[in-house]
């Protein structure tokens, strides 16, 4: 058996270096690309409109009555870095841009027609504002989810976001 030699000064700071970067390397997760259908529990259908809903004289909107569907969010993926496409409903504006919004399924929802579902619907926030120019493109927005209900004067939402990245939607 052969004698263990001991480190060198440059091997024990080559080593030290990187058990410092190895932590961060086994944080740094991959982003599960999602469909609008996986934010849906295993199961459950798609939400109907039920009833004849409410209109809110004072937002100038309509709010539909969901059935029990609506609510149920899929808990599996709470906490879950993702990534999911989708388009602006903006609700924080400042000079720079948006900063908080309501990443929606497909362009104008809960804007001329009644919103999506709830379990439909993701509140992002953004450190980095999104230019204002850009409200009408497809994105991706990129985060850790959550599956948290919560109310807004637009519309009733599932999931929220802290986004980490946003980028254009390429086809």
């Amino acid at each position: 058996m052969k004698a263990q030699l001991p480190l060198t000064r440059r091997q024990f700071g080559c080593l030290a270096l990187a058990t410092t970067a190895l932590p961060r390397a086994a944080l740094a997760m991959p982003f599960q690309e999602l469909t609008w259908e996986e934010l849906i529990p295993p199961g459950v259908p798609y939400s109907e409109i039920i009833g004849e809903g409410a209109l809110d004289e004072q937002n100038d909107t309509w709010k539909p009555i969901f059935d029990e569907n609506a609510t149920k969010l899929n808990t599996a993926l709470d906490g879950a870095s993702v990534k999911l496409p989708g388009y602006i409903i903006p609700m924080e504006i400042g000079a720079e841009g948006v900063t908080g919004f309501i990443l929606v399924p497909y362009t104008g929802a809960c804007i001329h027609v009644p919103p999506p579902p709830p379990n439909q619907l993701v509140y992002v926030t953004t450190q980095t504002p999104w230019p204002s120019n850009k409200l009408w493109d497809a994105i991706w927005v990129y985060g850790r989810l959550n599956a948290r209900l919560q109310s807004t004067e637009i519309a009733e939402i599932g999931y929220e976001i802290v986004a980490s990245k946003i980028e254009i939607y390429v086809w």
